[in-house]
């Protein structure tokens, strides 16, 4: 056991015994007994003490000519910080002094509200057979287990981007592109892993712990698709082109048509759609999946969720226009108002205006952009931009310059919401501790208070969600400082070109080019 001392009082002095520890125990501390005797008001000498400590005698050694009352046997009582940890440091009794029990032991316990996790075995185990200035752990609280976001694993690629083959002569293959998710009847297309709440856990003042929320999830089933009867499968319920729309997972068939003209009116279709040959002037096709044409599109409308594929190119006339929610790719496109939510890739771009969510590629044979505006967020790679006979050619690359408005809105809201919190939250928190110690408030305070709280958890939704905000576009942001132009043949006088908030026109000719942000204004290098 380890080393332990006792208080010794006499007639006219009071004396201590100090004892040395054994079987390995370790030995007496000088400030065990330091801070013994000061809260008892036991005057001593520092090193007749020390020297007591030191020697571990037993016999009894004189700290002053005063009589002191007798000491119960007494403990010294340790909470951890978290509160989830309670020990207790027995002191012996003085020579035949009164000696504790148990049950008045654990009556101390339940008046300090020590009240969840009380080992009663060590406790009992002490006053089984005492140990005096040892730690010893008498309440434990329980730790909270964390809980984990329900997830839902796909079992195919919901990412398929069409990406053209470059052939040797230059020009682009259309035809292998590989965008199509084929699935068979009974297929699974994907799992949910339900959400795990976690575990509450609790405190040695019997306070509950509650675990981070999780957010949950659940299948559903789109078009062509059915669950298993828990709900944790989704599975094909037909042939055909799985794919991702609105959160749901939707099986789509893909519908074919020679040409689409008078013979076939405008065409509306939940899947893919495939022309075999054009699509005249003046019709439309939206289609939920793909649109593929391997002809000619003159002057029509053609909307896809995802992808699509112009083998031939669009002549807009003035009037055409292309919207996927996914990739475009394209022989060319020429007076045509044309956008993607993904990337675009083309031969060549005339008088029109484009804009794609990503990226935009301007290759092949010819790889031009002249004419018209051509925006998008990440990059735009063209062969040549602009031309010699000075066609009017603007190029933007980049986060949209009203971010930067917004990002200063959004900074002063949640500074301003921040100081009213914290005016008020001193208040909120005394009103709490009062109410849970018992305390009761008027009607006019119990009024305020109800105010102030609702204030407190208005202010602090506002500012959570002024922040997620914040966060968002600054991403936007900082994703706009990595957009670039690039010229991998000329780039010719008069082209204007925007780099988020910032704008240049090309004054020279230049060959074998990069623009970029660099230090806050565009600047062009070397590819």
């Amino acid at each position: 056991m380890n080393g332990y001392f006792q208080l010794i009082t006499m007639p006219t002095s009071t004396g201590i015994r100090v004892y040395e520890p054994t079987d390995g125990g370790e030995t007496l501390k000088y400030d065990d007994v330091k801070e013994y005797l000061d809260e008892r008001k036991v005057s001593y000498k520092p090193a007749i003490l020390n020297e007591a400590i030191t020697e571990a005698t037993g016999e009894i050694v004189v700290l002053n000519d005063n009589s002191c009352f007798p000491e119960r046997e007494s403990y010294k009582l340790t909470i951890s910080r978290d509160r989830m940890e309670a020990s207790v440091f027995f002191y012996a009794p003085s020579e035949n002094a009164e000696y504790m029990n148990p049950q008045e032991f654990l009556n101390d316990l339940a008046s300090r509200n020590i009240v969840y996790g009380i080992d009663q075995e060590a406790i009992f185990a002490y006053f089984s057979h005492r140990e005096y200035c040892k730690e010893i752990v008498i309440a434990r609280g329980t730790k909270v287990r964390e809980g984990s976001n329900a997830k839902i694993d796909l079992q195919f690629n919901a990412n398929l981007h069409a990406k053209p083959a470059m052939r040797e002569d230059g020009s682009v293959d259309y035809f292998n592109l590989n965008i199509i998710n084929h699935v068979h009847k009974g297929e699974e297309l994907a799992i949910l892993t339900p959400e795990d709440p976690g575990d509450a856990g609790s405190n040695i003042y019997g306070e509950v712990l509650r675990p981070h929320p999780v957010k949950p999830k659940k299948l559903v089933a789109g078009k062509n698709t059915y669950l298993s009867d828990d709900g944790l499968i989704l599975y094909a319920d037909t042939d055909g082109h799985v794919t991702v729309r609105d959160g749901k997972v939707t099986v789509s068939n893909v519908i074919q048509f020679e040409n689409v003209d008078v013979a076939t009116g405008n065409i509306n279709y939940d899947g893919s759609v495939e022309v075999k040959g054009t699509v005249a002037a003046g019709f439309s096709i939206k289609a939920g999946a793909n649109i593929h044409v391997k002809g000619a599109v003159e002057g029509a409308s053609l909307t896809a969720g995802n992808d699509i594929i112009l083998e031939r190119g669009i002549n807009g006339t003035g009037k055409g226009e292309i919207k996927a929610g996914g990739n475009i790719v394209t022989k060319f496109i020429e007076n045509a108002k044309v956008s993607a939510k993904g990337s675009i890739t083309s031969e060549s771009i005339l008088h029109s205006n484009v804009s794609a969510g990503t990226e935009i590629r301007v290759s092949g044979k010819k790889g031009f952009i002249a004419g018209g505006r051509v925006t998008a967020r990440d990059k735009i790679i063209a062969k040549d931009l602009g031309s010699d006979m000075g066609a009017t050619t603007i190029i933007e690359v980049g986060a949209d310059p009203s971010i930067k408005v917004r990002i200063r809105e959004l900074q002063k809201a949640i500074y301003d919401s921040t100081k009213r919190l914290e005016n008020i939250r001193p208040t909120v928190e005394a009103v709490t501790k009062r109410l849970r110690s018992g305390s009761r408030l008027s009607a006019e305070q119990t009024r305020q208070a109800q105010q102030l709280i609702t204030q407190n958890k208005i202010l602090t939704s506002q500012i959570d969600k002024n922040s997620k905000e914040l966060e968002e576009l600054q991403q936007k942001l900082a994703d706009s400082k990595e957009a670039y132009v690039v010229v991998e043949g000329t780039a010719y006088p008069g082209i204007t070109i925007h780099i988020g908030d910032q704008q240049t026109t090309i004054k020279l000719e230049s060959t074998y080019c990069r623009y970029e942000l660099r230090d806050g204004k565009i600047k062009t290098g070397p590819i």
